[in-house]
């Protein structure tokens, strides 16, 4: 034989002293006592030796391979024992660890709030669809063709006659034509425009009111909404109602609130004016309710809408709408 069974048994403990992994205790003992191994492949060639060595050859691999096991496993446990003193242990006497949970987003949590609070004055939740006809977005809205404020709207046309909303006020048509007042919902939801910078995406949310019975006043307006703006900011923010237009409502106002960043003394989210615009309102316009087949003398009724992401823009103090959109974790963990 090319080597005898005490220099197998001399080369196989001195490279297991320098074997320092697992991997290579394990690429050695199959060099060793593996079915291909030295000390296997000689207990196999000892019927080959003259028949007077046998025995003395037998006995000897069987020694060298029984003392090759012992300090195989030996070598196994010193390189397991120095892995976990090196290695991170799992400590069981530590409390366990919570999986990582998820949160709603921020307008979602907004919407939420300005829904719950509405609700709380006896509005109903309404839902629409977000492909809209021409009809519904705007002439029964009182925005005929060629009408100015259409130009406003920025519309995404589907065709001549479809079009993707660019408000949920459809929403209060379509109800007003199915339920008889009085009526009291609001109507949250996604809409769309032609506009993309730092305070305008292409899809946003928006929540509209409507509230119908035969004595709706401007009055009732205005205290509701001062107390939706107590409620959503703080108790002593100040607001105010500016005149304006809408094709839907007459008259119509803007409601501003005191900056909630420089508390009215003037900085760049105010534009030095100390005012920042919330929402619209105003009393809806008779047309409208001609339009969904309302008695014009004996309902009187308001509206009201507003874009949730400005809403939580100035609740949150965030500069930049695209953030509520850009998914970025470090973003969205905040709140």
């Amino acid at each position: 034989m090319k080597y005898n069974i005490d220099q197998i048994k001399e080369n196989a403990l001195q490279e297991l002293e320098s074997a320092d992994s697992k991997k290579s205790l394990e690429s050695l003992f199959v060099k060793y006592l593996g079915r291909k191994g030295r000390v296997t492949q000689f207990l196999r060639n000892i019927s080959n030796l003259p028949p007077g060595e046998r025995p003395e050859a037998g006995k000897k691999a069987n020694l060298a391979k029984k003392s090759l096991d012992a300090a195989f496993q030996k070598k196994r446990r010193d390189i397991e024992s120095k892995a976990l003193q090196t290695e991170d242990r799992i400590d069981v006497s530590l409390p366990g660890r919570s999986p990582a949970t998820g949160s709603l987003h921020p307008i979602t949590r907004i919407t939420d709030r300005i829904c719950d609070i509405f609700v709380r004055f006896g509005f109903d939740i309404a839902e629409g669809p977000e492909v809209e006809t021409d009809y519904y977005n705007f002439e029964a809205l009182n925005i005929q063709k060629n009408h100015p404020a259409r130009d406003m709207q920025d519309t995404f046309y589907i065709s001549d006659n479809i079009v993707l909303r660019t408000h949920t006020s459809p929403i209060q048509v379509r109800i007003m034509e199915q339920q008889a007042p009085p009526v009291r919902i609001i109507a949250p939801g996604k809409v769309y425009r032609c506009d993309s910078d730092l305070t305008h995406t292409p899809m946003f949310h928006q929540v509209e009111g409507l509230m119908v019975d035969k004595k709706a006043t401007f009055g009732d307006l205005k205290g509701m909404l001062t107390l939706f703006i107590h409620q959503i900011f703080d108790d002593k923010i100040s607001l105010r109602f500016r005149p304006s237009f809408f094709p839907f409502t007459e008259p119509s106002a803007e409601v501003d609130i005191l900056c909630v960043i420089c508390r009215g003394k003037g900085c760049r989210v105010c534009s030095g004016t100390g005012w920042l615009e919330v929402l619209g309102c105003g009393m809806v316009h008779p047309a409208v309710f001609e339009n969904a087949g309302y008695d014009t003398d004996l309902y009187k009724g308001f509206a009201f809408g507003m874009g949730i992401e400005r809403i939580a823009m100035l609740k949150y103090r965030i500069d930049d709408i695209r953030k509520y959109f850009e998914n970025d974790l470090r973003f969205l963990r905040q709140f």
